[in-house]
């Protein structure tokens, strides 16, 4: 049992909408008390915890170091959660999640064997665009970082050092090069279901917009925004 259940949400100034509904859906199916933290890059910048250099090439933010664009403003600042959260468990999402179910159910999943535990995808991504018209990379373990829960105690993260997040290239960091693969705990996959991706599945715990969702000016209808409206509705009543 975790008395105070630690969550980081990446923010992206261009998607506030999605992070509040995020947080919103988190917080509306927890049983247990929980800490929400948004990774919000400007603040960790101010910090001095986040020093990655970005440039502007052809309209897109491109990671200078990864020398390759970035599709949000917390591609990298994922892997502060470690030394952001210090000890025990913490959870870290995409803000482009709907939480359908309780995640003092994904906590209760910990495993002390594993220093991060992820839905493993196998996703080839056929499309060339994602959200907003970024580009659509691929990489080996794609979408592996998009729900982590983090064992911050665990040694491996030893090697995760503040220089090494800031400084090595984001497709490293993403396909958890700092840890091996016996140290890489598996989530259901229903704790990250790619919505327009894969079918949706029996019992969703995690809907993750990757493509994008109706909080984007230019999004063109598609199949399960429902889901996502109707806790935008939710949201923005009680608010």
């Amino acid at each position: 049992m975790h008395d105070v259940l630690r969550v980081y949400i990446g923010f992206d100034s261009r998607e506030a909408t999605a992070y509040d509904v995020a947080k919103a859906s988190l917080l509306e199916h927890a049983s247990q008390p929980v800490v929400v933290t948004p990774l919000h890059l400007q603040r960790l910048q101010a910090q001095g915890l986040s020093e990655r250099p970005y440039r502007i090439y052809r309209g897109s933010v491109c990671d200078v170091i990864s020398d390759a664009p970035v599709s949000t403003e917390f591609a990298n600042t994922r892997f502060l959660v470690p030394l952001l959260s210090q000890t025990g468990w913490a959870l870290f999402t995409d803000c482009d999640v709907l939480f359908m179910a309780d995640v003092a159910e994904l906590f209760a999943l910990a495993d002390p064997r594993y220093a991060v535990m992820c839905v493993k995808h196998q996703h080839e991504p056929a499309e060339g665009t994602k959200m907003d018209g970024c580009v659509q990379t691929s990489y080996p373990r794609k979408n592996w970082s998009s729900v982590m829960l983090f064992n911050c105690d665990h040694p491996a993260h030893e090697h995760l050092t503040l220089s090494r997040i800031n400084n090595a290239p984001g497709r490293d960091l993403h396909r958890f090069h700092w840890l091996h693969d016996d140290e890489i705990g598996e989530l259901p996959s229903e704790w990250n279901w790619l919505v327009g991706v894969q079918p949706k599945p029996l019992n969703p715990r995690i809907a993750h917009y990757t493509l994008g969702g109706p909080w984007l000016p230019e999004w063109k209808e598609s199949e399960h925004d429902e889901l996502w409206l109707d806790s935008y509705r939710r949201y923005t009543s009680a608010g």
